[in-house]
């Protein structure tokens, strides 16, 4: 078995583990960083990125992401693929253990390890994710200009979305399986009073439907089925937008350290830092609002310069 010490580790990757690897090699505090089961993060699985500073025409996030890691190596911080499998918070130095067998002994630790998107679990949802299924209207709605969409779901997540589509868009579809939103009243009265948002009660989803030729693929429509009759319809659009929730990836850290009541970590307001000293936490993992890849960068770099701070 191997051992490994470090000033700063860093669990997670994407926009916030890779730019606390930036500050954190800037600073001397050489960072072993674990990129976890999905290197470079949420944005990796997006086309292309328009709202990212510094990429003018606009860029795919995968490439976005490789970036940002080549940054961080080009400073000297050590990325590692694969993913920390346990971790001991109880004291300081922190007992981090990987999947290849390695003991890391960290000063500070910095939790990236993101959010996952829930999905309705629709085999045709994964045939046009990026091709027209999206989960972030934030990111792709540009591309939906003077288009038809629809929105899935009932929560403020789902509000919020459809009324940030219907500035874009010449039509949104609010599909619910109730008959009432879950969203709060404020975003209920924006969405009912928004003349381009119908919304479709007590329908689930049952296929995305749209078009392959070679690499080439596109939505063309969404077949509901009504949750009470049971009976079908088809509405035609040109995308659609999940939006069902967040869950943060957190699981690992359940008992060691304080989540809120939907598993996001609890952090200080206006810093990174957590329950416990020395363990700060960035991006998706703690971000409840925002989920924007600058927003998670932004944090990866309050939490490289919380725990400089921390070391003194």
């Amino acid at each position: 078995m191997k051992e490994d010490k470090t000033k700063c580790l860093i669990i997670g990757s994407g926009p916030a583990g890779y730019t606390a690897a930036i500050y954190g090699a800037r600073a001397n505090l050489e960072p072993i960083l674990y990129e976890g089961m999905q290197p470079g993060g949420q944005l990796t699985i997006t086309t292309t990125v328009e709202n990212f500073p510094g990429y003018p025409d606009g860029k795919k996030g995968s490439e976005i992401m490789n970036d940002i890691r080549q940054q961080a190596l080009n400073f000297g911080a050590d990325i590692r693929q694969g993913e920390i499998t346990s971790v001991d918070f109880s004291k300081r130095p922190f007992v981090c253990k990987s999947d290849d067998d390695t003991t890391i002994i960290a000063d500070t630790v910095i939790i990236a390890t993101g959010a996952t998107a829930r999905w309705l679990g629709l085999p045709s949802e994964a045939t046009y994710n990026g091709f027209g299924v999206s989960t972030c209207a934030t990111c792709d709605g540009f591309f939906y200009k003077g288009k038809t969409v629809a929105v899935v779901g009932g929560g403020d997540t789902a509000a919020e979305e459809a009324t940030y589509l219907s500035k874009l868009c010449k039509k949104v579809y609010l599909v619910h399986r109730r008959d009432e939103l879950r969203a709060s009243k404020v975003m209920q009265e924006r969405v009912f009073k928004t003349p381009n948002i119908e919304i479709v009660w007590d329908h689930v989803p049952v296929e995305i439907l749209g078009e392959s030729k070679g690499f080439a693929k596109n939505v063309t429509g969404i077949l509901l089925e009504n949750t009470k009759t049971k009976e079908r319809k088809t509405i035609s659009l040109d995308g659609v937008f999940i939006a069902i929730g967040h869950h943060p990836n957190t699981e690992l850290f359940e008992g060691q350290i304080e989540l809120d009541d939907e598993k996001y970590i609890v952090t200080q307001a206006g810093t990174s830092k957590t329950s416990i000293e020395g363990i700060f936490a960035a991006g998706d993992v703690q971000d409840r609002n925002y989920k924007q890849a600058i927003t998670a960068a932004a944090l990866g770099c309050k939490a490289a310069l919380d725990a400089e701070r921390f070391l003194g």
